[in-house]
């Protein structure tokens, strides 16, 4: 009689891990799944950012290439401005033309082969960077303060009785 306890137990213990084993495998197929809609996402949101730096890389050699025909024709600071204006055209294009995973590996590349210029590069854009973020913040400043003034001014105008004046006290 004892062994029929045991091999009912055995049954048992048979059937309870294969619902485990599918719990653990759902779970699993789970993580997966939103790992590689989170990854779709990144990889989205990336290229976006890609797409947009790329955007700002143009316009800024698209100035560029306007300050150098301004200058006088032939001036060493013309030739510089319209080198680095074609150069940074060129490079809008590869980063508008590759993806993340090349981009990486081309800047690797250059902080090998050019420490000096890459960074030159890293400082200018720390530079820009920093300069971008003054005039958001001064800009946000403006605005917060335009907005407290408004509503000063709101607050002023809509019969606050702080602000009515009195009736004269009968004498």
């Amino acid at each position: 009689m004892n062994t029929d306890k045991n091999a009912n137990a055995s049954v048992d213990m048979t059937g309870a891990e294969i619902p485990s084993r599918s719990v653990a495998s759902d779970i699993k197929d789970a993580a997966s799944q939103k790992f590689k809609e989170a990854a779709t996402e990144v990889r989205a949101k990336a290229d976006g950012a890609r797409l947009d730096v790329a955007a700002e890389v143009n316009d800024i050699a698209s100035a560029l290439r306007r300050a150098s025909e301004e200058l006088r024709g032939g001036s060493a600071q013309e030739r510089t401005l319209g080198q680095i204006s074609g150069s940074l055209a060129d490079a809008s294009d590869q980063i508008r033309d590759k993806d993340l995973g090349e981009l990486v590996e081309m800047a690797s590349k250059v902080a090998r082969d050019n420490p000096v210029l890459f960074l030159s590069g890293a400082a200018l854009l720390g530079f820009a960077a920093s300069r971008f973020a003054k005039a958001s913040r001064d800009h946000a400043d403006e605005s917060e303060q335009a907005d407290k003034d408004t509503q000063v001014n709101t607050y002023m105008n809509e019969g606050n009785l702080d602000t009515q004046s009195m009736p004269a006290a009968p004498s």
